[in-house]
């Protein structure tokens, strides 16, 4: 048994025994309640001074008395001016009605055993290619239950454009059907789709697919985005924000996938071969309505989404690459500077996205630490912003173990608000850009989210990119009403312990 201290600072990871934090939550405090401050203390001026109440009304009839019935008048009607510029001219409300994320059927989980015996099934790779693999799987902070394409749980399996279709079509009608069961939406209100697919888009596209299967009406704005990486599902959310801006009484269907028949490396290329390892079955479907009616029934409001686009740097650009080996095998090439461009377009985004969402302390503080840095050439630490005092939950794009990783030493994170992610990572794997939505549904599951709280949602992809989504919650999220969430039926086993390398017997 521990002590009740010690116990304490496990539950708490951000106890320390110094006063840093009691003095920077004070200073917090104090600079958020600063308007409070500045009318109560003339107010306390005024009763010390000892005026009555008599002298009170005389004062305010004084300042009355240079006041005229025209001044009066023009005030009010400038007033209702500028109150009807500012309800004619303020942006639409996009709200969140509810989303679904797709769960494939128990026949394709891919356990990590399964994989590396698939993959030295296939005779296509070298000894050192397997061994290469095998070390990923072990220190990848993947589970036994991750899901993978029909072609790789069959021996042999089937690679072409018909079965990448099927196994499309599993996914994007699996979770339009769910989150169609959740929210009673009529197809024919749908106003906008979009469907996002990074590598695989045939044609006719997965959008037309998906008009030509519910029967969408004939004027509905279709997009399918293509090539845009893992952070395609917040890019298509941003899209569906600005279209939902000019399209009146409108709902936007969003739709995030990304299909692995056609996209299996069989080189020995080791770059290529860490997608292989990676990438797992996905898929979420968002629904959102700018209907002032739907605000009662609706699960989140979207308060800000923000892209920030690295591609202009051409190691940035060059990370993430789809190309050929030498042998003219097709493949995605994943370069030893990914880590470092993630940081790069971490720090440029959060320096945008910052006076967007923080308190006006940690804006102060990240103020005087620049201009310490900057103007006076000090050599300080750079000053990281507290995103903590900002959101109650994370949802990182569960994209490996690494990118999380330093993600939770960028922005100073704890194990508690890491907790969705790792597990997103652990269950399914990277599902590219759905995975954010999986970690979502793992916060909802948990009975975390309350009225009123903050959730980030933050995705890289490749281009370089990062863009980020953040959203307010309507109401408390009771899980024993939600229907079609993935983690339901068993989020009672999680969190579960991942150890940093996991030893592979087959």
């Amino acid at each position: 048994m521990c002590s009740t201290m010690g116990c304490e600072k496990k539950q708490n990871p951000d106890m320390k025994p110094n006063s840093v934090n009691h003095v920077k939550l004070a200073f917090h405090h104090l600079i958020s309640n600063a308007m409070y401050l500045i009318l109560i203390v003339p107010l306390i001026a005024i009763l010390s001074a000892g005026l009555s109440g008599e002298d009170l009304v005389h004062l305010l009839n004084q300042y009355l008395e240079f006041m005229s019935l025209t001044s009066v008048t023009i005030c009010m009607a400038m007033a209702v001016l500028l109150a009807a510029l500012y309800f004619m001219c303020r942006p639409r409300q996009i709200y969140l009605l509810d989303f679904a994320c797709y769960k494939p059927d128990p026949t394709q989980m891919c356990t990590k055993e399964f994989f590396l015996k698939r993959s030295e099934l296939t005779g296509s790779f070298s000894e050192e290619s397997l061994a290469f693999q095998r070390k990923i799987m072990e220190r990848s902070g993947y589970g036994q239950k991750t899901y993978g394409p029909k072609s790789l749980m069959e021996i042999p399996g089937e690679m072409s454009v018909e079965e990448a279709r099927k196994e499309a079509e599993m996914l994007i009608f699996g979770a339009i059907d769910e989150l169609l069961a959740k929210t009673k939406v009529k197809v024919k209100d749908i106003g906008i789709l979009i469907v996002n697919s990074s590598l695989f888009n045939p044609t006719p596209s997965l959008s037309a697919m998906v008009v030509n299967r519910y029967k969408l009406r004939g004027n509905v704005l279709s997009y399918n985005l293509g090539g845009m990486g893992c952070s395609a599902g917040l890019i298509a959310l941003d899209l569906a924000k600005r279209l939902l801006q000019v399209e009146r009484n409108s709902y936007a269907l969003i739709v995030s996938m990304e299909g692995m028949n056609l996209n299996w490396y069989g080189g020995n290329n080791r770059s290529m071969l860490i997608t292989n390892c990676l990438f797992r079955l996905g898929a979420a479907a968002i629904l959102l309505s700018n209907r002032s009616s739907d605000r009662r029934r609706s699960k989140y409001q979207l308060i800000h989404s923000l892209r920030t686009h690295m591609g202009a740097d051409d190691k940035c650009y060059n990370c993430v690459l789809q190309k050929e080996d030498t042998e003219k095998r097709i493949g995605v090439q994943i370069s030893k500077d990914l880590l470092s461009a993630a940081g790069e377009a971490l720090k440029t985004h959060i320096t945008t996205l910052g006076p967007l969402v923080l308190p006006i302390s940690e804006q102060v503080l990240f103020l005087l630490n620049l201009i310490g840095k900057k103007v006076f050439n000090m050599k300080i630490k750079r000053y990281i912003p507290d995103f903590k005092m900002a959101f109650e939950h994370f949802c990182i794009h569960a994209g490996g173990r690494a990118v999380l990783d330093e993600l939770e030493k960028n922005l100073g994170l704890t194990e508690p608000l890491m907790e969705p992610s790792r597990m997103t990572l652990y269950r399914f794997g990277n599902t590219s850009s759905s995975s954010s939505w999986y970690v979502l549904a793992y916060c909802e599951a948990k009975g975390r989210i309350k009225k009123g709280d903050r959730a980030w949602q933050i995705a890289f992809g490749s281009g370089f990119k990062c863009n980020s989504a953040v959203w307010r919650a309507l109401r408390t999220i009771d899980p024993a009403k939600e229907k079609h969430n993935p983690w339901l039926d068993e989020i009672d086993e999680f969190p579960v312990d991942v150890p940093e390398v996991a030893s592979i017997v087959y």
